[in-house]
């Protein structure tokens, strides 16, 4: 769409609203979101084909929508009423009993069994267990000189550490990464969304009849008293939150590590600065860049804009993170973003979070060194999806390194042995097809 046609709303394809789906909107988010900076703090654009909603593109505009769940609540049932059932903003979007869809005292009794749940997850046995996960996957590759991070490992250590986490068997864990990664690219939704529930359901199941030291038996045994459908849906928003956006944020901070130069001319002089350059993607290319949706129940005014009663409010993280307006550029060590959102419905995992990512990239600095992309950055590609920034590939190399064979210590969950994988399976190799993530995580634990 031309800024003439926008300006107008002449494109007949999208009625005048500015998309948030396909190749264009992946390939240049950021070219949507300072064309829709002409509207104001917000704009109205088209979330999925025939889909209307508002995007909030202003830093302060989105601090006031996510910290007043009065004005904006989250239950989108009077909105999903009139959406069609094959819509593929549903599986992210439909109503579920969790946190995320509720507020006031309801909100209050699934948050507090979340967050009491998380506290007890140790931070110095989380980070033993990224740390023997990533030298169990590096050990893979290492001495190939060569490797896609994201199919190869960002996409994989974060499941790994999940299983510790929440004491999910290995057979399970690789459905439910199916399930999520489909909801988020909309893709085939009602069949990703059928994988997730069902192979939450097995998860609840296996730990109802063998609790543990987890987060789901806690989980089960909080006093807020969660049923079987509230544990469903509560696992559904951690295990995505731990997954999808985990992966993402690994490959975007490798990404920066190796593509700014503000970032390896320090890692060259030996310095690693790796709290920094997550502080720069949380700012500019959060993992999850659309989200924290509300729907206002009556037509409210923000800051000029009008919003329609009942339709879809979503926050933009990364427009609001780039906000013009704010006046200081100085990222490090800032973390005022609002990757994490804001307000009650603030991530409760944000600690974890970090720390897995930050761990997971100090792991790759330290035992490859030398590594840079084997494309330019300008080539790599990005993942379609209004919710997500994220990329297809991360391919690099690296000078070969002989790594021992290394069995992750006991964690208290599923762990990978260090077999690397054959040759005719590496990336770049002429006739081999990249192994994908689809394939199974059993296979991957017994080195085939």
């Amino acid at each position: 769409m031309t800024s003439d046609q926008f300006a107008t709303g002449s494109c007949p394809a999208h009625s005048g609203l500015m998309p948030l789906y396909g190749p264009e909107f992946a390939a240049d988010p950021a070219g949507t979101y300072a064309a829709l900076r002409r509207y104001g703090s917000a704009a109205p654009v088209e979330l999925a084909p025939g889909v209307p909603g508002t995007l909030v593109i202003g830093y302060q505009a989105a601090l006031d929508v996510l910290r007043d769940p009065i004005t904006f609540p989250k239950d989108p049932r009077r909105w999903e009423a009139n959406v069609a059932p094959d819509c593929p903003l549903l599986p992210m979007m439909a109503y579920r009993p969790n946190s995320m869809f509720s507020d006031g005292a309801a909100h209050t009794r699934l948050r507090s069994a979340v967050t009491d749940s998380l506290a007890r997850v140790d931070s110095s046995l989380l980070r033993g267990w990224v740390e023997s996960n990533a030298d169990s996957l590096i050990a893979r590759f290492a001495q190939v000189g060569q490797a896609d991070l994201i199919t190869e490992y960002a996409r994989v250590l974060p499941l790994l550490v999940l299983n510790s986490m929440f004491g999910c068997p290995s057979v399970i864990a690789d459905r439910l990464v199916e399930g999520m990664s489909g909801i988020f690219e909309g893709t085939d939704a009602e069949k990703a969304n059928l994988i997730l529930g069902e192979a939450v359901m097995e998860l609840v199941a296996y730990k109802r009849a063998n609790p543990g030291a987890d987060v789901t038996s806690w989980l089960m045994a909080h006093p807020a008293g969660l049923t079987d459908e509230e544990m469903l849906h509560q696992l559904v928003v951690l295990m995505g939150a731990g997954t999808e956006p985990e992966q993402d944020l690994i490959a975007s901070t490798m990404r920066l590590l190796l593509s700014d130069d503000r970032f390896a001319a320090d890692l060259s002089g030996g310095s690693l600065p790796i709290e920094d350059a997550l502080d720069e993607v949380l700012w500019t290319d959060p993992p999850i860049a659309n989200y924290a949706v509300a729907y206002p129940p009556k037509e409210t005014n923000l800051h000029g804009v009008r919003l329609p009663a009942d339709q879809p409010v979503v926050i933009s993280f990364a427009a609001a993170n780039t906000d013009p307006s704010l006046t200081s550029d100085g990222r490090a060590g800032n973390r005022a973003h609002l990757a994490w959102g804001a307000g009650p419905h603030t991530c409760p995992a944000q600690g974890h979070g970090r720390l897995i990512a930050s761990v997971a990239v100090e792991k790759l600095l330290d035992k490859l060194p030398g590594m840079e992309l084997a494309v330019p950055a300008d080539r790599l590609q990005w993942r379609p999806g209004m919710f997500h920034r994220a990329l297809t590939a991360l391919p690099v190399r690296f000078p070969p390194v002989s790594v021992p064979a290394l069995v992750p210590a006991e964690t208290g969950g599923p762990s990978v042995p260090p077999a690397p994988l054959a040759a005719a399976n590496r990336p770049g190799d002429s006739g081999a097809e990249r192994p994908r993530w689809l394939r199974t995580l059993v296979g991957w634990w017994h080195g085939q």
